[in-house]
Parts: C-alpha cells; structure tokens; sequence
C-alpha cells in the first residue's frame, strides 16, 4: 500500500508508508498500537509463534487487539516460528522496511533460571537465528529491530555481537520509552524478573541494526 507523505501516521520511528513484520507477538497490543496511531494496518504484518486457537485461550486479552487489527487491513499470520519465518511460504514472497522482535525469550522451564548458562545460550541461539533469518526479509536499508532488557543477565545475551555474525551493524540504541505505547499492554510484552514473577521489567533498550 502506498501512503502519501501528507496522509502518513506515525509512532515513535515508525510510520504508516513502512512495510512492518512483527515477530512473536504476544498480546497483539503493540501491532494495534501501530495500527491505532497509522489508521491503517495495511503495511503491517503480524505474527505469532502459537497457533490462533491456543492465543486465544492463553491470551485472552489478545482478542479485542485482533479485531482492531483485521478491521484496519493486518494480515495476521499464526504459528509462524523465527527458525523458518524466511521460508514461510506467505513470507517468503515478501520484502519489509522494519522487522521487530520485543523482547524475545527460548520459554520458560521450571529447573532453569534466567541467569543459568544453558538458558541463556537457548536465548542468544533465538536471537542470533532472528537477527540471520530476518536478514534475509528486509528491503534495501531496511532494519532490524530487538526490543530487549540490558540489565543482568540479560546483558550476557551480547546481542550487537550475535547480530554482527548475522552480517548486520549496529544504528543505534535507544530507550524504550512505554510512555510512546500507551495502550500497550507491557505485562504482556515484557518478561518478568526470577525473583519477583508479579514484577514488571522496567526500561528497556530498542537495537535498530
């Protein structure tokens, strides 16, 4: 879809023009946040690691998001995992401006803690497969988006070097500021801490590569 400049939505770096993919979505509350402030999703792509069916009963929250976003031209895609977006066979066949991924996570398991080694090379091996396959989907100058904490342990992810092996270079970093998603359901979005479950994570840092 093309956009006219003077006809653009925005939010925070992202626009109405740009051709979006959202990878692991959780909630679908910051694609409909796009959504909301462009008054079109027919740019964004959405996705989510689980089937429609188990969203919906794990994520209930998730439904009135889906609605709004097939109202304003989303095409929302399930089961859609990082290991083989690329050669999903909708996916394969297009190109994107921006690819986002907020705050990825391997899962949760009950004898692993976030700070343990084999957890964490579970996640840096998520990451590093995004920031590979997501290289491949891009437009010319497009960018890859990681949305991610940098306090302990989290920092020992060391995602600006898993994405130099996939070929990218760093932009910059900025914060994530929630105040610029209002309406983003960050107990959705965000990963909880080990030592307190009911705590939300606070600021967290966008990487544009």
């Amino acid at each position: 879809m093309n956009i006219s400049k003077d006809k653009e939505g925005w939010i925070d770096c992202y626009n109405s023009s740009q051709k979006i993919l959202l990878v692991g979505e959780g909630d679908f509350s910051f694609s409909a946040c796009l959504a909301r402030a462009f008054r079109t999703a027919e740019n964004i792509v959405a996705t989510s690691y689980l089937k429609k069916e188990l969203l919906v009963r794990d994520h209930w929250t998730c439904i009135p998001h889906l609605l709004e976003l097939e109202r304003l031209g989303c095409l929302l895609l399930y089961e859609i995992d990082v290991y083989r977006m690329h050669t999903h066979h909708i996916l394969k066949n297009m190109k994107f401006d921006i690819i986002i991924y907020n705050f990825p996570h391997a899962g949760h398991f009950v004898h692993l803690r976030e700070h343990d080694p084999v957890l964490i090379e579970m996640h840096k091996e998520l990451v590093e497969t995004y920031f590979k396959n997501a290289s491949k989907m891009l437009t010319s100058g497009g960018e890859v988006h990681l949305r991610h904490r940098d306090d302990p342990p989290y920092d020992r992810w060391n995602v600006v070097l898993l994405a130099a092996k996939a070929g990218l270079t760093l932009k910059e970093k900025v914060d994530f500021n929630q105040n610029d998603y209002p309406e983003v359901d960050h107990g959705q979005q965000h990963l909880k801490s080990d030592e307190d479950d009911d705590k939300l994570v606070s600021v967290s840092e966008e990487l544009m590569l």
